[in-house]
């Protein structure tokens, strides 16, 4: 991500000399393969309009985005192809089955019916999926939900994973379980964005971690880097010093 803005049209409720507003403000940053990178900022930051950037879904005012080398903008197939998405709101179909879900989305990318039931079995046995794999999404749990949504992403096995609070809403097992699986996948070497408002999810899993306020990258580092940079002992103060504007 080089450059990253984006500008949304001025409110002309606030009168004709009104200003775009400016979600995000010349982001810089990079994700390597088999790497987990944590976004964090307070609600408002410029988080979750990066992230849609990212997976295609709103087009920068100015900057790039690429996947695997591709310019986002230029082939959003090809980035799709590459891209596993999760966002804030699971979206699941409450009258399909998770199997029927993960078909679905399967046939879409294109694989086989046989390649699709081979990654639903793997993704079955990763997610702990069996138990609820064949029971209607509307009736599942919003720990169940929020598995079936992650192996949704991961159907067609991408490259590159970005999440938009993935573990917004559950109990401590079902965020650990969703934390203990992207370890796994970045160790199968999967390059994955995690944007998360806990400072002791992004201290567990993240490699690195960019801080954003106001629409601006205000620190990038691993965690140690990030505390000896503010000379606070948690996270969670060099997260407040870092985002506390004059």
């Amino acid at each position: 991500m080089s450059g990253l803005r984006r500008e949304f049209e001025a409110d002309r409720r606030q009168g004709p000399a009104a200003e775009p507003f400016v979600a995000v403000d010349g982001i810089d940053f990079s994700v390597l393969a088999g790497e987990i990178y944590g976004l964090l900022g307070p609600n408002g930051a410029g988080k979750t309009t990066t992230i849609r950037m990212i997976a295609g879904l709103l087009r920068p005012t100015e900057g790039t985005v690429r996947l695997m080398g591709r310019v986002v903008t230029d082939d959003l197939l090809a980035a799709k192809r590459a891209l596993g998405y999760l966002t804030a709101d699971t979206g699941l179909y409450g009258r399909l089955t998770p199997r029927e879900i993960l078909r679905f989305f399967g046939e879409l990318h294109g694989f086989s019916r046989a390649r699709t039931d081979e990654r639903i079995a793997a993704l079955s046995a990763d997610l702990d999926l069996e138990e609820f794999l064949d029971r209607r999404a509307e009736k599942l749990s919003s720990g169940q939900k929020q598995r079936a949504a992650i192996a949704r992403a991961l159907v067609h096995d991408p490259a590159v994973l970005v999440l938009d609070e993935p573990t917004a809403a559950l109990d401590v097992l079902s965020a650990k379980f969703i934390l203990d699986l992207l370890r796994v996948e970045a160790s199968r070497g999967k390059a994955i964005i995690f944007s998360t408002h806990h400072m002791s999810e992004a201290e567990l899993v993240c490699d690195r971690i960019g801080i954003i306020h106001r629409g601006q990258m205000r620190a990038e580092g691993t965690v140690s880097a990030l505390l000896e940079a503010t000379g606070e002992p948690s996270l969670t103060r060099a997260f407040l010093r870092l985002v506390d504007d004059p």
